[in-house]
């Protein structure tokens, strides 16, 4: 028998270990044992339940990612465990109410396992069943692979304490990375909020304003132009490209949703902008930095009079054209969807100065939001670590709840 320490500020630690016989894990506590998930609970398989077949009712439907939908009869007791089968197989969800689990999912409830099901979540979250895929075509979790896995075994007062534990901890690392993702929202909203006022009405708050006689342009500066894009500007497609004429380097491809790879030939000059057509980026702008080749995916902006191109990058991004693809039946943009719209036009001179402020202001906002998404991807992390911790007997919890 041995005695260990946990990490600093992880708790104190069981008063007396034992090698569990597994390299990976390494000690456990004394009286705890090392059992295979197939002893400790079994997998229901989900019922096939289609779409149009869903009922209103209080019961919710869950599928390999979550909660789907609703129904007026349950497959399932509460509380139950719902892990995904296929598609984002190995995930796992709690319920605490009956549920439908559908054929795409496994679930556990107590007719499955005598165990605490809560503590088991936090177990099943710990043994990442979600890297256990043996199906190519369509990814999914062998019920035998699972089952397969070990576990440290503890008595059921303390799989409750484990449980108790982690549901507490848990809740306060996700308050707070809810919180920060909220600053993250404010920050992008305020971001978006100043560059809409700078390209919208310039940088000097006390210019002289006109009606631009567009509703939602307003006023603009006296000495803009309001200008309708349709005669400042010609939008085309890109190219079609073949996967076998990408490239380990050579010209940057961009499509629909960004870059793709490297081609050997170019469409496109520097200091143009592309413009997503088509995806889950459809309507981001960006401005080339080098010759580039675009693909059909994407459009490319050419201006028929002189713009300075980030200024007018920063115009086409307030049009919002995310908002527009998304009313069509087949999300997507036509060109006459930037071209059909009045904005207004400053100077050459001001344009440059509003588009290093747009720079400026971009790289700052920019800045802070790395900045907090790194504190959550560290609180995400520890969250993982207290649950291995917390599961595996390297922290005592039992001292934690007194």
């Amino acid at each position: 028998m041995t005695s260990s320490t946990p990490q600093a500020g992880q708790g104190a630690a069981y008063p007396v270990y034992k090698p569990s016989g597994i390299p990976w894990l390494g000690d456990v506590p004394e009286h705890w044992e090392i059992r295979r998930l197939k002893t400790l609970a079994r997998f229901g398989y989900g019922d096939s339940l289609a779409a149009d077949n869903r009922a209103a009712g209080p019961y919710p439907v869950y599928g390999s990612n979550g909660i789907v939908g609703e129904h007026d009869r349950a497959n399932t007791k509460a509380p139950c465990l719902i892990i995904g089968r296929k598609g984002s197989f190995g995930k796992v969800a709690f319920s605490a109410t009956p549920s439908f689990a559908i054929d795409t999912t496994y679930f556990i409830d107590s007719q499955l396992s005598s165990n605490d099901l809560r503590w088991l979540y936090y177990c099943l979250q710990w043994l990442r069943l979600d890297s256990f895929s043996k199906d190519s075509a369509v990814p999914g979790l062998s019920r035998e692979d699972a089952y397969n896995n070990v576990l440290p075994f503890c008595p059921t007062d303390e799989q409750r304490a484990i449980a108790t534990f982690l549901d507490r901890e848990t809740a306060r690392i996700d308050a707070l990375i809810e919180k920060k993702q909220r600053q993250i929202e404010l920050l992008q909203e305020k971001r978006s909020a100043l560059i809409s006022l700078a390209v919208t009405k310039g940088l000097d708050p006390n210019a002289k304003m006109k009606e631009s006689g567009i509703e939602w342009l307003g006023e603009v500066p006296a000495h803009w132009k309001a200008v309708s894009l349709r005669r400042y500007l010609r939008v085309s497609s890109g190219d079609m490209i073949s996967v076998n004429d990408f490239c380990e380097e050579g010209y940057p491809v961009f499509g629909g949703n960004g870059f793709r790879g490297y081609s050997d030939r170019w469409n496109t000059e520097s200091d143009t902008i592309i413009i997503g057509r088509y995806g889950a980026l459809c309507g981001n702008v960006r401005v080339t930095e080098e010759r580039i080749w675009a693909t059909e995916h994407a459009f490319r902006v050419i201006p028929l009079t002189t713009f300075y191109p980030k200024f007018l990058a920063a115009v086409i991004e307030t049009l919002d054209l995310n908002r527009l693809s998304a009313r069509t039946a087949q999300p997507g943009l036509n060109s006459e969807m930037v071209r059909n719209n009045v904005v207004g036009i400053p100077p050459i001179s001001e344009q440059k100065a509003i588009a290093d402020f747009v720079a400026a202001e971009t790289t700052r906002s920019d800045g802070l939001v790395s900045k907090i998404e790194g504190s959550i991807t560290a609180l995400r992390e520890f969250r993982t670590a207290l649950i291995s911790a917390a599961v595996t007997g390297k922290i005592d919890v039992r001292k934690e709840l007194v």
